[in-house]
């Protein structure tokens, strides 16, 4: 026996281990929230690496401890061009450290919104592509829901031109 009753199936936008993101709901892990009731989407970079922004607070207070002890002690006067140009190579060591943690552990990807009130972190990522996939799949969702559903379209079939 059939009836006409729609399916009671949502649609689903993306599917991942973890991660779901349907027409009514959006799922990560265990957290799940209504589409309906997510407003003012925002994307974001996460926080640099610890171990990276330590390094390179050592390294700046190592140089300049350095360049102080040096300038107070009369050893600036007395160097040669040579060691000048190695403390200008050192100078720059904390900047090649920024630039190597973020290209080793780059920050992730944040998707940030506002359930209820309340400004909440949904969703984040190391993988760009993922991340992106799933802001999408998000917004389409939100879209959908904003429009009244995902119901096909009235009419019966589609229009097709005479030949």
């Amino acid at each position: 026996m059939q009836t006409d009753r729609p399916s009671t199936t949502p649609t689903l936008l993306y599917a991942r281990p973890g991660i779901v993101v349907t027409a009514e709901r959006f799922t990560v892990g265990r957290n799940s929230w209504p589409v309906a009731g997510i407003t003012q989407l925002r994307t974001a970079r996460g926080p640099h690496d610890r171990l990276a922004a330590r390094a390179v607070a050592v390294s700046a207070a190592l140089i300049a401890s350095v360049g102080l002890l040096l300038g107070f002690t009369g050893g600036l006067q007395r160097l040669t061009a040579g060691s000048y140009l190695t403390l200008g190579a050192v100078g720059l060591l904390p900047l090649l450290l920024v630039l190597a943690g973020d290209r080793w552990r780059p920050p992730a990807h944040e998707l940030w919104g506002r359930v209820h009130g309340a400004e909440v972190l949904l969703f984040s990522s190391d993988d760009e592509r993922q991340f992106g996939q799933v802001t999408r799949a998000l917004r389409r969702a939100r879209e959908g829901a904003r429009l009244g559903g995902w119901a096909d379209p009235p009419g019966g079939a589609p229009w097709r031109p005479a030949r």
